[in-house]
């Protein structure tokens, strides 16, 4: 058993990554100050497991992490899991601040924190968005120019930077783990939840940003842990990175509308908007390119589609119980 520190842990990809480890037996410190995640999504396992601890603090506070960590009384802590960011991207374009308090701050926050407490591997919840659009082309860990084209992209890839100095500072080993769209259960935010909360409101017509032609790769969130964990077993650099999700070119906004309204309201008329980006700061379509992934010897067990499929079913259920 080691001691773990998950920020952002009373999130969407938190609280699975937290029952995770603590099924894998570990000690697991709950960094969270509730902005964006709830306590309402730490489920019964977390909630009654005498190895989960939970802090509401803020990494833009590390002092009151260090306080909170020494008074737990646990061993060392040897690895970091840094998923605290702001999670609205569009929220982002129209005040930076948010960006950069809550996900460029934050990893610096991590840091001070760690040297206070002693040095720790970190694993950082990255993202695609730190590419920027590069259209069609399959974005690979070493494709360049990395030109983020929102606030979130940039702060994220700040972090990175952040990160890879630190390594040649203090701390042992950073991994930067580049998301594709997770989805999955508890839904905290996204299109499949969107979709749900406004045919639940409007069963006859569902209302959908862009043309639908968006195009982006999804990965189911029991699958991104198993690729999380996979990379912190496997990945020998002091300083990795990687892209995390299918190896498929992903599925289309419009599919995914249409497998949420089947589901939800077979009858509802689907209506699109005149362009192809979704938002300012939307990359319209891209490919992530997972071969230096699946070369570690990891694979998804759902494709896109099956992913959102499945995403699809989970979060209905979980919209029917709340």
């Amino acid at each position: 058993m080691s001691t773990h520190l998950v920020t952002g842990a009373a999130g969407f990809i938190g609280v699975n990554l937290v029952g995770c480890l603590l099924r894998r037996g570990h000690d697991v410190i709950m960094v969270d100050d509730l902005s964006s995640g709830s306590v309402g999504n730490i489920g019964t396992e977390i909630a009654r497991s005498s190895h989960a601890h939970f802090v509401e603090a803020s990494c833009g506070d590390p002092a009151a992490i260090v306080q909170a960590t020494r008074r737990l009384g646990l061993p060392p802590i040897q690895d970091v899991w840094h998923l605290a960011a702001n999670s609205d991207i569009p929220a982002g374009l129209n005040d930076p601040t948010i960006d950069i308090d809550r996900t460029f701050l934050t990893t610096s926050g991590v840091l001070l924190m760690l040297k206070q407490l002693g040095p720790a591997r970190v694993h950082f919840a990255s993202s695609s968005a730190v590419y920027g659009d590069h259209l069609d082309a399959a974005v690979m860990e070493t494709t360049g120019p990395l030109e983020p084209i929102s606030y979130y992209g940039a702060m994220k890839l700040a972090s990175e930077a952040l990160l890879r100095a630190a390594v040649e500072s203090f701390i042992p080993q950073a991994n930067i783990l580049r998301f594709a769209n997770i989805v999955g259960t508890p839904a905290t935010h996204g299109v499949i939840l969107d979709f749900v909360t406004r045919l639940r409101a409007d069963p006859s017509e569902l209302v959908v940003m862009g043309d639908g032609s968006q195009r982006k790769p999804y990965l189911h969130v029991s699958d991104l842990i198993d690729a999380m964990m996979f990379v912190a077993d496997r990945a020998a650099g002091r300083f990795n990175v990687f892209n995390l999700g299918p190896p498929d070119d992903g599925i289309t906004v419009a599919h995914i509308a249409r497998i949420v309204a089947d589901a939800l309201a077979p009858e509802a008329s689907l209506r699109f908007g005149l362009e192809a980006r979704g938002w300012v700061g939307d990359v319209p379509r891209f490919r992530l390119a997972t071969r230096k992934l699946m070369d570690l010897g990891w694979t998804p067990r759902l494709s896109s589609e099956q992913a959102v499929r499945l995403a699809v079913a989970e979060i209905i259920e979980q919209r029917s119980q709340g």
